[in-house]
């Protein structure tokens, strides 16, 4: 499917765009004063974006990732060092950004795509070819989860959420922010409770600035607000997104997920995540095999390259935190709602059984 086709079934603006010779990436670091897009035209720009958050989210850095493999085909069309070439890349991306699953997901299966292509002169087309089905694939994976999470969510209902799992962490509609776009869709009253989250502020920057856009009521409150909002009875449910799960229904997601789900079961708020297939990493036992990313000091320390903190002072920045499956009233995926214990539910998924 060209990218022209794809983009044409879709009713929102998106992150990532494929020219055919480029990927055009939304600058979401500009968001929401400037609405800039970065031209990549080698797997190097891409990583860069990657790496300094660019483009993020989970399942959108795995389609960034997957055309940047792309990218490297096209430049090495004819040469004789091509797999070499993708070696590379390979190992170029995958050190970009070691939580999110989806980033290895898409990188393995580009390159099971490349053997089975074997020598074939065409190998960069189906590279393309390749990485628009994991966008395609994406889109649709978030619609799906969007539809059976809608279900889950009163009419009227006012959703926290905290960061962003919307269209921009996605190849479109998003994944908890696709949730109350289809409940929306479905008639339904949703207002959202906006965290900032902190430090980069993905959810005041950007959740609020997709919502708005959207024509959906959203709030940001402070991140520590979240439990005052509860004990006021002033949420009905939290839907999250996610960058690993594992196969015990442990789930990373961004640093403060876990301190909101504690306060969720504490008021006894259901606490949803919503995820893709391509975030489940059923190699690993639990949350704490996890490898949690430490960003730079300076994203806690200054604001806008504005010194907030007292100078000198030792700064620790996790990138995410473990949720443990107990805390966890559902997963929301492509193929339905999932309830523990969740192990026996990937089970039945992965041999094709869907579970409601």
């Amino acid at each position: 499917m060209s990218s022209t086709k794809f983009e044409n079934q879709l009713d929102e603006f998106l992150a990532l765009r494929w020219s055919g010779e480029a990927l055009f990436i939304l600058d979401q670091r500009r968001l929401p004063q400037a609405e800039i897009y970065i031209e990549a035209r080698s797997p190097e720009v891409v990583a860069e974006a990657i790496k300094t958050m660019q483009v993020r989210g989970a399942p959108a850095i795995g389609v960034a990732a997957a055309f940047g493999i792309a990218l490297t085909a096209r430049a090495a069309q004819g040469n004789a060092d091509i797999r070499e070439g993708l070696e590379k890349a390979t190992r170029l991306l995958a050190a970009t950004r070691p939580t999110a699953r989806n980033l290895f997901w898409a990188l393995e299966r580009m390159n099971r795509c490349a053997e089975t292509a074997g020598d074939k002169a065409d190998l960069p087309e189906l590279l393309e070819r390749e990485a628009l089905a994991i966008q395609l694939e994406d889109y649709q994976a978030c619609k799906a989860i969007g539809d059976f999470g809608a279900e889950l969510l009163p009419n009227p209902a006012t959703v926290l959420t905290h960061c962003n799992a919307g269209a921009l962490a996605t190849a479109g509609w998003g994944t908890a922010l696709g949730v109350i776009r289809s409940a929306v869709s479905q008639g339904k009253t949703i207002a959202v409770l906006a965290d900032e989250t902190r430090p980069l502020l993905q959810g005041s920057r950007l959740t609020a600035w997709e919502l708005k856009r959207d024509g959906i009521k959203v709030t940001v409150i402070a991140d520590n607000a979240a439990g005052y909002c509860m004990r006021k009875g002033m949420v009905d449910a939290v839907v999250v997104g996610a960058d690993r799960i594992a196969r015990n229904g442990d789930v990373v997601n961004k640093i403060g997920t876990f301190q909101v789900a504690t306060l969720a079961k504490r008021h006894n708020i259901p606490f949803y995540v919503a995820a893709p297939l391509s975030t489940v990493d059923t190699s690993l036992a639990c949350g704490e095999e996890i490898i949690i990313e430490e960003r730079e000091a300076s994203e806690v320390s200054e604001l806008e390259g504005r010194q907030i903190a007292a100078p000198d002072v030792e700064v620790f920045n996790p990138a995410f935190d473990v949720t443990p499956a107990e805390l966890v009233t559902a997963i929301i995926c492509e193929k339905g709602i999932l309830r523990s214990p969740f192990e026996n539910a990937w089970t039945r998924i992965f041999k094709g059984e869907g579970q409601r």
